[in-house]
């Protein structure tokens, strides 16, 4: 993917597909990504030259703009949001920091805006589906470093997008081994039963 992209949100079907359709009929893009997330929302992705997603956004917000949630343009992304976004998880950092939101669209901005101007890793980056349709992102390093990505996140988006966040100084091996494990419940209990049921040798 280049390294300039949008995403629109939609909190209707209709007009997030019309509104897909209007920008890949404007402008020639590398990629456009369009699909339901919960709850019934609709994201539209644009990425490809920066003349061309400014030239696609425009057209996206005009079709769509009576069921626009938010919109995120990133003519410089970070490499690590666009892989947290295909679904990449990585580990790092003693300190951990969150920052969870009411939209896609601006998570994606909070993340972009930390990893950017601090030294941290991008954990991962969950969005909306399982999550009612809101995001997190989770941010490892010094608790400095934590600190400062969690400020320059939230400074980046709209107060009223931000549900909360929060720094853990010291994150426990326990926590951190679910948080790699997998940050979902209901996958964490089926790891325990079966690692349960393998150290009782699974027979009586």
């Amino acid at each position: 993917m280049d390294p300039s992209i949008a995403i629109l949100e939609f909190d209707s079907v209709a007009h997030g597909i019309a509104a897909g359709d209007a920008m890949v009929k404007r402008a020639r893009l590398d990629v456009l990504l369009a699909g339901t997330v919960h709850p019934g929302r609709y994201l539209v992705l644009a990425g490809g030259g920066t003349a061309e997603v400014e030239e696609a956004l425009a057209a996206g917000r005009a079709v769509g703009a009576p069921a626009l949630l938010g919109v995120t343009y990133l003519p410089d992304v970070h490499p690590d949001v666009v892989a947290a976004l295909g679904g990449d998880r990585r580990v790092g950092g003693e300190a951990l920091g969150v920052i969870e939101t009411r939209t896609v669209t601006a998570v994606v901005e909070a993340a972009d805006a930390g990893v950017k101007n601090a030294g941290v890793v991008l954990r991962e980056l969950r969005v909306a589906d399982e999550l009612g349709g809101k995001g997190y992102v989770l941010f490892g390093g010094s608790l400095t470093e934590v600190e400062a990505a969690i400020e320059y996140g939230v400074a980046r988006i709209t107060r009223d997008h931000v549900v909360s966040s929060v720094t853990v100084a010291q994150l426990h091996p326990e926590m951190d081994g679910n948080l790699r494990a997998d940050s979902r419940f209901l996958p964490r209990i089926a790891g325990a039963r079966k690692a349960s049921g393998s150290a009782g040798g699974g027979s009586h």
